[in-house]
């Protein structure tokens, strides 16, 4: 786990809890993040212990924000943090905290696990994610929990939710204008992660559509009429037995 595993031998009274698992996931998903001073939000604060691991982690100058429901949380707050209280569902809240501490390069929500709770926070959020910056939202397990709003395919759950941003961003290539028309996330959301109770959308500005390049004898073109076509059919059809 590299430098998680130097930190954990160093942790001082704050509870940190977290999956084992997870740390594999931070080190392949952030490790890019350490190069630079960057800003980074993370919803949950709990007992403070991810508060100095971060600190650590990130380049120094980074503007490292913390969110919490809970008062007591602020006190956890150290040289080089903030920590503001307020609910991770309000979405007044929340455009106050972009707008004091935004645009973010990454989010991290490690706060209720409540499925409704992810998606507002994500949906506030989003907007203010920098340009190839990342959303991170952990304990997704719950989305299989009725309890906190989930349960096995139930459409109000994260996961549901984030499955469904796969097809958001795929919606460049719609072929069924009416059931699946154009969705405006699509200009920048390069990719949707999915580990053990974890996801991780990825955020790229394009507003220009997807283009086709053709390279042959040196010369290359680009293309985007595949995206006009209507009624596609494989190259294949009526030779692979279809």
């Amino acid at each position: 786990m590299g430098y998680f595993s130097d930190y954990l031998k160093r942790t001082d009274d704050r509870m940190l809890s977290k999956w084992v698992h997870y740390f594999e996931v931070y080190e392949r998903e952030m490790t890019r993040f350490r190069q630079r001073p960057i800003s980074f939000l993370e919803i949950g604060v709990f007992k403070g212990g991810s508060i100095p691991m971060w600190k650590g982690f990130f380049a120094e100058g980074s503007r490292l924000t913390f969110v919490d429901i809970d008062p007591d949380c602020a006190q956890h707050a150290e040289e080089g943090t903030s920590v503001e209280i307020g609910n991770q569902a309000d979405p007044d809240f929340l455009a106050q905290l972009a707008e004091k501490h935004g645009p973010f390069d990454v989010i991290l929500d490690d706060g209720s696990h409540v499925c409704a709770h992810q998606i507002a926070s994500f949906e506030a959020l989003w907007p203010h994610i920098s340009d190839r910056g990342i959303y991170v939202v952990e304990d997704c397990h719950t989305s299989y929990w009725p309890g906190f709003g989930g349960g096995y395919r139930n459409e109000a759950s994260w996961i549901e939710y984030a499955k469904r941003l796969v097809d958001r961003m795929h919606s460049w290539y719609t072929d069924q204008d009416a059931m699946f028309p154009f969705d405006e996330i699509a200009k920048d959301l390069q990719g949707v992660r999915f580990y053990d109770s974890i996801t991780v959308a990825e955020k790229h500005q394009k507003p220009e559509p997807p283009t086709t390049l053709y390279a042959q004898n040196g010369k290359v073109t680009l293309s985007r009429r595949a995206l006009a076509v209507r009624g596609r059919k494989s190259a294949f059809a009526g030779k692979d037995g279809t």
